[in-house]
């Protein structure tokens, strides 16, 4: 991630302190079920579960997708995270040997919450909240782990069998067959993805930006020659103090991103973006894993319409906001394009109405814009051209 939001977003969490749940040495409870590895020191990481005090079916603490559809507040869903409980060993990401890992395969793969007991050389301390990953309480080193046993996720456990499987086809096959992205990364994470020769553990963070990567990466190369978009198409949406438009352009493939911090610590106003042309991204994004998120989910739309489109997305985190984990783009993305889209003939008339639906003029998106920049220069449009009135109609999803 590009140091300067790197450093702003870590100072978004300094600020907002998140209340932990606390324990003693020793834990009894659930694990959603959760895995979480570190980076920090690859290829020797800290691994471990997550586990909840509470009992019963927590799955929800750990599946992202839901929440917003469960209508899900941004404090219910700290209070979940936050109750988590993170052990940790080091562990080097290529021994898939012994009894932890097996655990760890155990817990990722299982398709329920399993019954947890741990016990920690120090009472965990601390709690995590960023934009790769969710937040989540305390951590501590593990001295001793017991969880109990249960069935595995059937094509989970296919793929785990599946040694001459590719993680990348393996990554493809579950997601053509529905599965939610948070239950892909917990298998990746836990080394029983692709061929038996190249798997490890895998970080976190890597894990979720890897399953963006490959879906977006084999949605584009379908979409490629596809029809393109007739008109211009805008979807938005609004959750968990963030506000998205999503502008579709009749032109090949491009896309953008420009997310907008608005008063969120104070009085600041803060954008970052980052692009790509028609050939696709080379290198890692200056923004961080929230590019790669919200680009997969605009292509499972543009796909299922077997459509092809420049896309711009404008991100408007407002105050109140909590960085809570790349989940919050890729699925308010999503839900921006299951919305009925609104219809324009020409670019000024949908960016004038985007205009509307912003707190921070939409000249401030455009002056840190690529594409738009372009766009608007081919068509010999001005920033002056915006008016506060913008013609609109609904219409279907392209």
């Amino acid at each position: 991630m590009h140091s300067v939001k790197g450093d702003y977003l870590k100072r978004l969490t300094e600020i907002q302190p998140l209340p932990s749940v606390r324990i003693g040495k020793t834990i009894e409870g659930t694990s959603p079920p959760s895995v979480f590895i570190g980076s920090w020191n690859y290829p020797k990481v800290y691994a471990g579960p997550m586990i909840s005090p509470a009992h019963g079916d927590i799955r929800i603490m750990d599946t992202p997708e839901s929440w917003i559809p469960d209508g899900l507040s941004q404090d219910e869903i700290i209070r979940y995270r936050m109750s988590l409980v993170r052990g940790k060993r080091l562990w080097d990401v290529r021994d898939l040997s012994g009894r932890f890992t097996e655990q760890l395969r155990d817990i990722a793969l299982s398709s329920v919450s399993l019954e947890s007991e741990a016990v920690f050389s120090d009472t965990p301390k601390g709690g995590y909240a960023g934009e790769q990953h969710t937040p989540f309480g305390p951590s501590g080193y593990l001295e001793c782990l017991e969880t109990s046993s249960a069935g595995w996720v059937g094509s989970l456990e296919k793929v785990y069998y599946d040694t001459d499987l590719p993680a990348r086809d393996a990554i493809i096959d579950l997601h053509s067959g529905g599965f939610a992205p948070s239950l892909v990364q917990k298998a990746l994470s836990a080394g029983t993805i692709g061929r038996e020769k190249d798997r490890r553990l895998v970080p976190t963070r890597w894990a979720i930006t890897a399953f963006d990567t490959v879906i977006g990466n084999h949605l584009l190369s379908k979409i490629r020659n596809c029809e393109v978009v007739d008109s211009y198409y805008v979807h938005e949406f609004s959750s968990l103090h963030n506000h998205y438009a999503v502008l579709l352009m009749p032109v090949s493939w491009e896309f953008e991103w420009i997310e907008a911090f608005l008063h969120v610590d104070c009085n600041e106003e803060v954008i970052f973006s980052d692009h790509e042309g028609n050939r696709g991204k080379r290198g890692y994004s200056s923004v961080g894993g929230c590019y790669y998120s919200s680009k997969m989910a605009v292509l499972e739309a543009l796909s299922r319409k077997a459509k092809q489109a420049g896309v711009v997305i404008l991100r408007e985190a407002r105050k109140g906001y909590i960085p809570m984990g790349v989940f919050n783009v890729r699925e308010n993305v999503r839900h921006a394009m299951a919305q009925d889209p609104i219809v324009f003939e020409d670019l000024t008339s949908a960016l004038n109405h985007i205009s509307h639906t912003f707190q921070l003029p939409v000249r401030r998106f455009i002056k840190e814009s690529t594409l738009l920049v372009r766009f608007l220069k081919e068509r010999q449009m001005r920033l002056s051209d915006f008016n506060p009135e913008a013609e609109t109609t609904t219409g279907d999803t392209p």
